[in-house]
């Protein structure tokens, strides 16, 4: 990561939600609570190689901003653009490539990828923006079936799973510390429901996405990656940012 420069988390408070007249639709602030501007933004990410988006997911300002910093990247900062995300689950990127490829129309996509309910109005102008330059979309998560095997078994129980199905996963043994700060408030919101195990499966999941943004990206691109607030700071320490 030395060769990198990493531009890690734009945060975005939804302050305005009415279009109407010269109204803004929302204000950005930076890290340390101060106002900023999407000009700043696209300023920052012209010094970026890797770009971690945070949204909510249910909130249709942060899905829109998303799209359009993607096209600002893409037009105006760097043709060479990688697109990754959470919402998509390694094991369907064979499907995703088919689809990217015009090997299959809307319909089937839907019913092949465990697309999220969400998708057709949030992530899938993403997608079809992947589609219409030719670029590289990847998903990052790890399947939920084998997080829910760490849920309930621990990181040992990914033992009995096949080579095979290994690559859809960070190389094991992954690197744990329950101790950061996201992890000890997973616990905390749970009120000790899922145990020790809960955060684990959280961790398999932050290890999985980190892993496939590093292997899919290449110096010269831009990656930008969508995932959930929650998941920026802890991808964060593991891209070494």
């Amino acid at each position: 990561m030395t060769t990198k420069k990493l531009f890690a988390t734009l945060t975005v408070a939804i302050l305005i939600l009415s279009f109407k007249g010269d109204k803004v639709a929302y204000k950005v602030y930076d890290e340390k609570g101060k106002k900023s501007s999407y000009a700043k933004i696209l300023k920052a990410v012209d010094k970026a190689d890797i770009i971690l988006f945070g949204e909510m997911h249910d909130n249709p300002i942060n899905h829109w901003l998303q799209l359009e910093l993607t096209k600002d990247i893409f037009f105006k900062h760097n043709d060479n653009l990688v697109l990754g995300a959470e919402m998509f689950e390694a094991d369907d990127q064979v499907i995703i490539n088919e689809y990217l490829g015009g090997n299959h129309s809307y319909n089937t996509f839907k019913a092949e990828v465990k697309v999220w309910p969400n998708n057709k109005t949030d992530y899938q102008p993403l997608m079809d923006f992947a589609l219409s330059q030719q670029l590289t979309f990847v998903a990052t998560n790890i399947p939920r079936r084998y997080a829910n095997i760490v849920y309930k078994k621990g990181f040992k129980g990914l033992n009995g799973i096949s080579q095979s199905s290994k690559k859809w996963i960070a190389p094991l043994p992954i690197k744990y510390d329950k101790n950061l700060p996201g992890y000890k408030k997973i616990v905390e919101m749970a009120g000790g429901h899922g145990g020790d195990n809960l955060p684990k499966a959280q961790a398999i999941k932050d290890a999985t996405m980190a892993y496939f943004i590093l292997k899919n990206w290449k110096k010269g691109q831009t990656f930008i990656h969508y995932n959930g607030t929650y998941h920026s700071n802890i991808l964060k320490g593991l891209l070494g940012i």
